[in-house]
């Protein structure tokens, strides 16, 4: 998946969250559950797109940590939702499935990116210096 399509695959997930969201009921504690999580699985895209204009390896797997936290917390409060009797669960699960595979996205990525660092920092360390 290019990072492009990605970048679109999150901001879709935002979207589709949002939609779901309008739909839950008006009392106190759905209305929390639903700002929490649309805080969250609009901070996966956006976090995502800060990660595309990391200026290297560390600062993307910091900034894709992020989306791998917000993903994950995106899922929390889905869970939460049908724990609490707010929404049947087929009304979150493809939402739920989609958190989930973008969080192990995140996870191979930053588990990439973190072996082509120790790599670069293997080899520099063999080199000799004269």
């Amino acid at each position: 998946m290019t990072p492009d399509e990605l970048k679109d695959r999150t901001k879709r997930f935002a979207v589709d969250t949002i939609r779901f969201a309008r739909t839950l009921p008006r009392d106190e504690a759905s209305r929390v559950m639903a700002k929490q999580l649309v805080r969250c699985a609009t901070s996966v895209g956006a976090n995502y797109r800060a990660a595309c204009l990391a200026k290297s390896n560390p600062d993307m797997v910091s900034k894709l940590k992020i989306v791998e936290e917000e993903s994950d917390e995106s899922q929390y409060w889905l869970e939460i939702l049908v724990d609490t009797e707010t929404v049947e669960h087929e009304t979150t699960s493809r939402l739920h499935k989609e958190a989930n595979e973008i969080f192990k996205i995140m996870s191979a990525s930053i588990k990439t990116l973190r072996k082509n660092q120790l790599s670069i920092v293997n080899r520099q360390s063999s080199i000799p210096t004269d």
